[in-house]
């Protein structure tokens, strides 16, 4: 017994040091994906998971830049129509060799190309298409996930454990199936969650997608059916009213899914004329006690530079829906009954240096409302970018399963116009910057007179004068309803070797309708480093933070007064099992604890457990 354990722990070291080269990598793409989570993080909490479990799909199984879609490459997040549109011209002109081709695509700067590179590859345009039952199996890929978190213990005393168990099989991204089971801390067994899905894409001639159990469907600007991951407001501002298009699997935990089947079928050729037919079944939880079953379709045509589509949907709901503040001002105009009929046309006419795109939506509701989108996107040249988008939801407009771009969580009575820019031109700066101006002609939630009207403006500046360091400030101004949110963030980047360091302090000052003021401070410090000769890599932060008030909370959602740390440990045992494990313990103020009747300690462990194989 004693001989076999240091086999085992002889074996393990050997390949450990084989794949410490595949650790960095690894690592990087970790990196990369926690930086598009945090320039995305600008405006409320994003889903974590569920943008992780997407992005790391395209590192188990990468896209294949010479047979990808458009919907593909925008699930990426980062990238901008026109960026993608460069990159399948590129590819349908002169097929990709090596990966080093994306450099001379003028549309993309380096570090696009850097944050690219983690989830593509290069295959040959004239590889094998078709699809033997034997390969399926023989060269899929699985991946299983064990997770399981201890949050807040000292809250959840009895039973703090959150757990999940999933499995992935991936061939080629053609053949996708993934079935997981989940349980939140102290539910108990008989209400733990299930979930499964199914994808199969490009099977036979037309049939494009079909897709079961748990998925997401997206058509035009999101205002008919958007059941998936939104862009709004972000530090990538080009990428505002953009997102992909068409029916997916879905695999995180989150119940944000449509559950039921639907398939799309393609016909014809873009450069003469490619019809796209979806037609979908699915049903959700609408709140407590109603079940919302979904009937839609939807009929898309492009023509070399020209998308047209018509989508249409009709909701069922197992009951009246109601509300649980059912006679509060701000939601008198939402939706209620039992049906609800919802339509919409959306275009897009992309023309090189400029790209307009819109919708119209028409809802059913106590009268039919409206609702419209319609931006614009120049890029007069390839380091300058400009954005101007324009919506109008009315009084009665309320999609209960759409989102399109808001100030609020609905697309209901809004009128708005956001005006964004980039600017890439100086040597080693990139300038971000935008302006959003809007207008509620009813109450909404938390502004007690009616109509009201805002702003939101934001500046960003990302200095990098060498590859091993960079800097950027921010700054946001934001008023709705008379209450006024004034921030700045500031951080600086330095990485050498296998140390890097993240400097971060974020400050905010909150003016109310009464003129009192309260503020939001805090600031931490990363340090990570990633052992040469090891895979295991180790992240340390320290954090301080006094946030008066919830309305200053900081993202990730940061409140009160007090300190956190935590250490983040992650290691590569084999090239097919990883583990990840993360140690959190924040620390509040005894003053602020004892005056909200909670623990002044909280402790969170979080561990995951990768396999791919």
């Amino acid at each position: 017994m004693f001989k076999r354990i240091v086999c085992i722990l002889l074996i393990c070291s050997v390949s450990s040091v084989l794949i410490a080269a595949e650790t960095a990598v690894r690592g990087s793409v970790e990196d990369v994906i926690e930086d598009i989570y945090r320039q995305l993080l600008e405006v409320g909490e994003v889903d974590y998971e569920e943008l992780q479990e997407e992005l790391m799909e395209f590192v188990v199984e990468p896209i294949d830049l010479n047979n990808t879609s458009e919907s593909d490459l925008l699930r990426l997040r980062f990238l901008t129509p026109q960026q993608v549109d460069a990159i399948l011209l590129y590819a349908y002109k002169h097929p990709f060799e090596t990966l080093d081709e994306l450099d001379l695509l003028p549309e993309l700067q380096p570090y696009e190309v850097r944050n690219l590179k983690a989830f593509v590859t290069v295959k040959s345009k004239e590889s094998d298409n078709r699809m033997y039952l034997q390969e399926v199996f023989h060269n899929a890929k699985h991946e299983l996930i064990a997770r399981v978190d201890v949050r807040n213990i000292e809250r959840f005393e009895n039973d703090p454990v959150y757990g999940q168990f999933k499995y992935k099989f991936n061939y080629q991204n053609r053949v996708q199936f993934g079935a997981g089971v989940s349980r939140n801390a102290g539910a108990p067994a008989k209400d733990m969650s299930y979930g499964a899905y199914i994808q199969l894409n490009d099977l036979a001639p037309h049939l494009h997608t079909i897709v079961a159990g748990n998925y997401q469907a997206f058509f035009g600007q999101g205002m008919v059916l958007n059941s998936g991951f939104h862009m709004g407001k972000s530090s990538y501002v080009l990428t505002a009213g953009n997102a992909p298009e068409g029916l997916k699997k879905y695999s995180s935990a989150s119940r944000a899914a449509l559950h039921g089947v639907g398939t799309t079928l393609e016909f014809g050729d873009i450069t003469r004329l490619k019809t796209e037919i979806s037609v979908l079944y699915g049903m959700t939880r609408s709140n407590d006690s109603a079940w919302k079953h979904t009937v839609g379709a939807n009929l898309t045509f492009k023509h070399r530079r020209l998308k047209f589509g018509l989508t249409a949907v009709e909701n069922v709901y197992s009951d009246s829906l109601q509300y649980y503040f059912e006679h509060a001002a701000y939601n008198q105009n939402y939706f209620r009954g039992d049906r609800q009929a919802v339509l919409g046309m959306n275009f897009r006419y992309n023309h090189g240096w400029f790209d307009l795109f819109g919708e119209v939506a028409a809802a059913q509701n106590q009268k039919w409302g409206v609702g419209t989108e319609v931006g614009c996107r120049f890029l007069p040249v390839s380091d300058v970018g400009l954005v101007v988008l324009y919506r109008y939801y009315s009084p009665t407009f309320d999609n209960t399963l759409g989102y399109g771009f808001s100030e609020t969580s609905r697309i209901n009575d809004e009128h708005g116009v956001y005006l964004g820019a980039e600017i890439k031109r100086l040597k080693d700066w990139r300038f971000e910057v935008y302006g959003d101006v809007f207008r509620f002609s009813a109450q909404k939630y938390g502004i007690k007179y009616a109509p009201s009207w805002g702003y939101d403006v934001m500046a960003q500046a990302d200095w990098v004068p060498k590859h091993d360091w960079s800097m950027s400030w921010r700054l946001r101004a934001r008023e709705k309803g008379r209450k006024g949110l004034y921030s700045f963030r500031y951080q600086f980047n330095w990485q050498s070797g296998g140390w890097k360091l993240r400097t971060e302090a974020n400050a905010n000052l909150k003016n109310d309708t009464t003129h009192t003021l309260t503020y939001g401070i805090s600031a931490h410090q990363d340090i990570q480093y990633a052992f040469a000769k090891i895979p295991i890599v180790l992240q340390l932060r320290l954090q301080g933070f006094d946030v008066r008030n919830w309305d200053n909370r900081i993202y990730p959602a940061t409140y009160g007064t007090g300190g956190r740390f935590y250490l983040n440990f992650r290691w590569r045992i084999l090239p097919q099992l990883a583990l990840y494990l993360r140690i959190s313990e924040t620390i509040y103020a005894k003053s602020w604890a004892s005056q909200r009747d909670i623990s002044q300690y909280r402790t969170d462990i979080h561990l995951l457990i990768r396999a791919t194989f």
